[in-house]
């Protein structure tokens, strides 16, 4: 099937529609999300990804459908480990629980469009530069050795340059205002703390781009599919991370899963020269690897002294 630019226009629009009812019509006023309503959307969001997938299997193939699912998969479950950052981003600045998910919205559109821009160009390197893919898996490999090896750093937004650089040319208020991301005083325009908030999870995602786009390309070099798979991935993280909020901690594994699915991948494509992986084997041995990451999780639970201390905010916004 040959995807042509009427089908993206179509498919972007789609998700454009999506994202425009979830804000202006289902969370029109700011609110607590509750577990079960973040249960039910996160249900949607999945079960709208996996009909998506039947749809590529039906007019795609077999081997699509299950790069799209395995891609799908990987990126969903690095977003898991990205949410214990965005819950140390929250708690650093005291964001109340029903502004959170206004700056989860436009962090998730930002992320869309720099992931585009990622895939894109990503694609387009490894179609001209074979030699690319085997930097490519050497990369998966050290970053997977290095997210097992590297603790997580306290959340420092004086150090981050780009909040830096927002600070510099922008005045900011001392405390939040609703959940306005600016306001203008005596003429004067200023950005709240919301926005540094916001600021902080773009330029996370920057970073987490950086694993999880080769991790995808590594699966598949069909834009679409790397693109789609990504996309129905991120759709459902505001609602994964308010469902998932109150019990990240006790996925300590799950780190170290996904670090092996890394160094994985990394293999696999190092050896494509000259052993030809099958897709199916690929996405069960990512799904082994993260329900074993899950079950030992809960057989073996994390000690309360090693649990990571809760971040608290050393500048009060409310």
């Amino acid at each position: 099937m040959e995807i042509n630019i009427y089908f993206w226009v179509i498919f972007n629009a789609f998700v454009l529609l999506l994202l425009g009812l979830d804000l202006f019509v289902f969370h029109r006023k700011a609110h607590e999300v509750k577990i079960k309503e973040a249960i039910l959307w996160s249900v949607f969001w999945v079960t709208l990804s996996l009909l998506f997938n039947l749809f590529i299997y039906i007019k795609m193939g077999r081997e699509p459908a299950m790069e799209f699912l395995t891609a799908y998969l990987i990126e969903k479950s690095l977003s898991v480990d990205n949410l214990f950052v965005f819950l140390m981003i929250f708690g650093y600045f005291h964001v109340p629980i029903q502004y959170q998910h206004k700056i989860l919205f436009w962090g998730v559109l930002g992320a869309l469009v720099m992931r585009a821009v990622f895939i894109l160009v990503g694609v387009t390197l490894l179609e001209r530069f074979h030699f690319i893919t085997y930097i490519l898996g050497a990369f998966l490999i050290f970053t997977g050795i290095k997210m097992a090896t590297t603790k997580q750093e306290k959340i420092d937004p004086e150090s981050n340059p780009v909040v830096k650089f927002v600070s510099r040319f922008i005045p900011v208020t001392n405390t939040l205002v609703a959940d306005k991301f600016f306001i203008r005083k005596d003429n004067i325009l200023f950005a709240t703390p919301l926005f540094i908030v916001l600021v902080m999870v773009e330029t996370t995602d920057v970073v987490f781009a950086a694993d999880s786009i080769p991790a995808i390309l590594a699966i598949s070099q069909d834009s679409f599919i790397v693109y789609t798979s990504n996309v129905f991935a991120l759709l459902g993280l505001r609602a994964l991370y308010f469902a998932l909020a109150g019990i990240m901690q006790l996925f300590h594994y799950l780190h170290f899963g996904l670090s092996l699915i890394l160094v994985f991948i990394g293999a696999k494509l190092l050896t494509a020269g000259f052993f030809k992986f099958d897709m199916l084997y690929a996405l069960l041995i990512v799904a082994a690897i993260l329900i074993g990451s899950v079950i030992l999780s809960i057989m073996f639970p994390k000690k309360e002294k090693d649990k990571p201390v809760k971040v608290e905010p050393e500048h009060p916004t409310e």
